[in-house]
């Protein structure tokens, strides 16, 4: 069933700090399925940005069809530590190539990395808001752009580097709890609002696991009347959320690839730093 009480809260800081206090706190507990903001970035840009991608050979035009047998139906633009995590000397090499590459990437657009950044300082004021690092200072990718090709989904799922990737290695894993924050460039249908993701109020725990290993999740969900919040995004809004919280993304429908930009979170109400990575 759809949530009721269970709903997203925005769609600017001064509503979402008229309901809470504190407002990634209450993330962390599930309080809410998300916080929006509607028209964090300029819609207008959006286009633009993604074609710039196109000129510089970072992703596939899907108009050119699959050249050179590239079939994906993502490309990623930037560095993901659940991809390249296996290999720390490779994976921190592949990050500082990307910090490079942003540092030229948006001239002449607003930066959307920053307004994610500076979008979580506002929400936490008290905490420094930073891309995450080793001791030894080596730095994780900043965010990453995904272009989600026709037919591309996730099933439900967590993204967790304690709770599911037990990354005891990295630095990040000091974390309590794990948000993710995404922004909307791109629908595959340019005329509608896309379902970006399906968040259930249903934290992880190894209870829930056996059903989602074994596809059996949508099921367990109806027997126990576990309430879920579609989130659907026009290009330019942002939305953060707990990635504890059971969740989906619906396959890609459209003519165009579903384009955002997206990072990860770590968060404890009582460490100071706020850590961001992809």
């Amino acid at each position: 069933m759809a949530a009721e009480n269970w709903i997203p809260v925005g769609p600017d800081l001064e509503t979402i700090r008229g309901h809470y206090a504190d407002p990634l706190y209450a993330l962390s507990q599930a309080e809410m399925p998300a916080i929006m903001f509607r028209g964090a970035y300029d819609a207008d840009q959006c286009t633009p940005l993604i074609q710039r991608f196109y000129d510089m050979g970072l992703a596939r035009n899907p108009e050119d069809g699959a050249y050179g047998g590239d079939e994906r139906v993502r490309t990623d633009i930037g560095t993901s530590l659940g991809i390249r995590g296996q290999n720390q000397e490779r994976f921190f090499q592949h990050a500082e190539a990307t910090h490079h590459l942003f540092k030229f990437l948006f001239d002449g657009f607003d930066n959307p990395v920053d307004l994610i950044y500076n979008t979580l300082s506002a929400l936490a004021p008290d905490k420094q808001v930073r891309t995450a690092y080793e001791p030894d200072g080596r730095r994780y990718g900043p965010a990453i752009f995904r272009i989600h090709y026709h037919t591309q989904l996730y099933l439900p799922h967590i993204d967790h580097v304690r709770l599911r990737e037990e990354r005891t290695d990295y630095a990040v894993y000091r974390f309590e709890h794990q948000f993710a924050g995404v922004l909307c460039l791109q629908n595959a249908d340019e005329f509608d609002a896309g379902t970006q993701a399906i968040l259930h109020q249903c934290l992880w725990t190894e209870e829930v696991q056996p059903y989602i290993a074994e596809g059996t999740f949508h099921q367990y969900a109806a027997e126990n009347g576990i309430e879920k919040c579609q989130v659907e995004l026009s290009p330019g809004d942002l939305y953060f959320f707990n990635t504890r919280c059971i969740h989906e993304v619906p396959p890609v429908q459209g003519d165009h690839p579903r384009t955002v930009l997206a990072v990860f979170i770590g968060y404890s109400s009582d460490d100071d730093e706020i850590f961001v990575w992809s």
